[in-house]
């Protein structure tokens, strides 16, 4: 089981800056890729960036060059976070922690969820 818990979320203008963290506790040692995905409403929750054990990053054209996704695993807690610049109204939406297991030994290729958090741009 992993226990993943987002921060950062809230109102800003556009042009603006938001910093999200997600801190990801228990079974960390069978995480392998981690992500932020997005919902906003009336539409499907969609990969925002994603960035793997050794910090290979993958992000969705429309937040390329805005959005730096990073982790730090140093510690048994896995930290994540995306830092989100130049902000714009269509990048409104909740925001997911993901995290994903391995598959391997006792680590059984779970996926993991975090609440949300909501994300809104204003014009």
């Amino acid at each position: 089981q992993v226990w993943l818990v987002e921060s950062g979320g809230g109102l800003v203008q556009t042009g603006g800056s938001l910093r999200l963290s997600c801190a990801a506790s228990g079974e960390t040692m069978c995480i392998s890729t981690m992500g932020w995905y997005r919902q906003a409403r009336g539409s499907e929750r969609e990969l925002v960036a994603a960035i793997t054990h050794g910090g290979m990053t993958n992000y969705t054209d429309s937040v390329k060059g805005r959005f730096t996704i990073s982790r730090d695993n140093a510690q048994r807690t896995i930290y994540l976070h995306l830092q989100m610049n130049s902000l714009k109204p269509e990048d409104t939406a909740v925001y997911y922690c993901n995290a994903n297991h391995y598959v391997g030994g006792s680590c059984l290729g779970e996926h993991f969820w975090g609440q949300g958090t909501q994300v809104t741009v204003s014009s």
